[in-house]
């Protein structure tokens, strides 16, 4: 059960759903260089930052739960574009937000929005894009990733310095505009997920999922592969000023050097994993990344290039893990039952994300001197669910659309 698209359409249909992606991701990217600016405008320590960047995944896991109660009750494409219409209204009310308190609820409600889009924007790869193509067509929808990095951090940075921190939520919500145009223009109407008989309860599909072994596993390694790294990311601009001695003026020149690492390296990260094997390869990127999740944590004051060095190398994979990830997570569900799993995974790693965060931010303090102390436990707490999450992912089994093909392109 799965819409056939011609190369030309599958192209465009991969980029809008990369640019929706793009919106929500900068949208939850743009609050941690915002930290710093943030924490002085509003006089504000790391557990309060904390919870601003909690908020928004608590939001996320939260409406997850709901959506996956009647998510494939409807057709995908308007579902997409009347959630991420909301998601739009919701990023301006940040921008447009009088205090801490008023940002937070804002924040909370951009959470709500854009963790069910995420879940959707997967779920349509999984509803449209074979198989043996899926971790390729990830890469693609992952370079929103790099291009939030390269492009949209850095912009959004230079508008927080020059005018003011509401700016680029401004910017966000006219990304989410001009997308909102394309989208409903140019993207397929996706129905054949939608079964004709009536299910007994809005829980019945949830409960259907969750009766799954499978599923369940998949869900566990999910949440360990974010937890993972969502400890340690939330608070690396912050030590960046504090304790590496990196200008404010010069942290977007680390998201501009990661996101163009990770650009290149996203695209290819998935045709390898399509050739290779999605789980060999995400074991050998997972495993790698074990180095930088630590190092990141533990450097003292080090050369502006040393630190991009070291951050680079930590976008590249740490995010790459997710490449291969998401393709296995995908395809672990059934395919009738893919828009409630992947509800129901957004749930988990916004939970994850939440809880990852909220963690990280009692282990790291702030002494009297400004810096940030016991960020080197919050590394070791990312390496041990690193080596869980590549431990535990043997245990998912993969379903494809049409057979169980094996998990190697053919050549």
């Amino acid at each position: 059960m799965q819409t056939q698209l011609s190369s030309h359409s599958e192209k465009y249909f991969l980029i809008i759903l990369a640019g929706i992606q793009f919106s929500h991701i900068l949208d939850f990217m743009i609050m941690m260089p915002l930290g710093p600016i943030l924490m002085v405008e509003f006089g504000i320590g790391t557990h309060e930052f904390g919870l601003l960047v909690a908020s928004y995944s608590f939001s996320a896991a939260i409406s997850g739960l709901l959506a996956s109660t009647f998510v494939d009750r409807f057709e995908r494409k308007r579902l997409l574009m009347t959630i991420f219409s909301l998601f739009g209204i919701a990023t301006l009310a940040c921008g447009l937000a009088p205090g801490y308190l008023t940002l937070l609820v804002a924040r909370g409600l951009a959470g709500a929005f854009g963790g069910v889009l995420g879940a959707l924007v997967q779920t349509m790869v999984g509803d449209v894009i074979p198989f043996v193509r899926r971790a390729r067509a990830t890469g693609v929808i992952s370079t929103a990733f790099s291009i939030s990095t390269v492009a949209g951090v850095p912009l959004s940075l230079w508008l927080a310095n020059h005018l003011q921190w509401r700016a680029p939520f401004v910017l966000i919500a006219l990304i989410v505009a001009l997308f909102l145009v394309l989208g409903v223009r140019i993207l397929p109407e996706l129905r054949l997920h939608i079964r004709a008989e009536k299910r007994a309860h809005p829980f019945s599909a949830m409960f259907e999922v969750l009766r799954d072994a499978n599923h369940l596993r998949a869900l566990l390694y999910s949440g360990l592969v974010v937890f993972s790294g969502f400890t340690v990311i939330p608070y690396i601009t912050v030590y960046a000023v504090s304790n590496v001695g990196i200008a404010q003026l010069d942290i977007p020149l680390i998201y501009l050097a990661g996101g163009a690492a990770t650009f290149f390296s996203a695209r290819y990260i998935g045709h390898w994993a399509d050739a290779r094997g999605k789980m060999e390869v995400y074991r050998l990127i997972a495993f790698a990344a074990s180095l930088p999740l630590v190092i990141v944590t533990q450097v003292g004051v080090v050369p502006l290039w040393v630190w991009l060095v070291v951050t680079s190398f930590f976008f590249v994979l740490v995010s790459g893990r997710f490449i291969p990830a998401m393709a296995i997570i995908t395809s672990s569900a059934q395919p009738r039952l893919r828009g409630t799993f992947m509800s129901l995974n957004a749930t988990i790693q916004s939970l994850s994300m939440g809880l990852a965060t909220t963690l990280a931010g009692f282990i790291t303090t702030q002494n009297s001197a400004g810096m940030i102390v016991g960020y080197q436990w919050v590394g070791y707490v990312a390496l041990a669910a690193n080596l869980l999450a590549i431990w535990f992912v043997s245990r998912i089994v993969m379903h494809d659309w049409q057979s169980n093909l094996p998990d190697v392109a053919p050549k």
